[in-house]
């Protein structure tokens, strides 16, 4: 069974892009460096070919997972997401009540996520601990330094 995930139009079209090229770019590569090694003797004994063979494996591996991502990526049309409560791609003003510190951190999916953006994965420890809730509301999330209490502030699309 496999995981729908859902992306900004800008998050899937990343992904989209890096796919095209591992397909089109990565791959040919690496039948050439199969075809080079290859063309060096005695296959039994040739460490190249066994580790240019082995890479191939990798990237297919990438690529088919990658594919099987897109195939399951749903858009999501942000204007109608209801601002009511915390979901993916909701924009997030949090205070944490231990040091009164503000962040804005934005939900996305696993693949979208880039801390420096203040974007992060909705199945991360924060992420799962934000979802549902509403303007107002204490999130206390466990994390490996202990639990963290944040106040919603502010519920957004952007």
């Amino acid at each position: 069974m496999s995981k729908v995930s859902y992306y900004s139009e800008e998050g899937l079209k990343k992904l989209k892009a890096e796919l095209d090229q591992l397909r089109d770019v990565e791959r040919p590569k690496a039948s050439q460096a199969i075809g080079e090694a290859r063309d060096k003797g005695d296959l039994s004994e040739n460490a190249e070919y066994d580790a240019a063979k082995e890479a191939q494996g990798m990237l297919e591996m990438k690529i088919s997972k990658l594919e099987e991502v897109v195939s399951n990526a749903r858009v999501i049309d942000e204007s109608q997401l209801d601002t009511s409560k915390i979901l993916i791609h909701s924009t997030v003003k949090l205070k944490n009540t231990k040091t009164n510190q503000e962040m804005t951190y934005k939900l996305v999916a696993q693949s979208e996520a880039d801390l420096k953006s203040n974007k992060i994965s909705v199945d991360s420890p924060i992420g799962k601990g934000l979802l549902g809730k509403e303007e107002g509301d204490l999130a206390e999330i466990k994390v490996p330094n202990g639990t963290l209490t944040f106040e919603i502030i502010e519920i957004s699309r952007d």
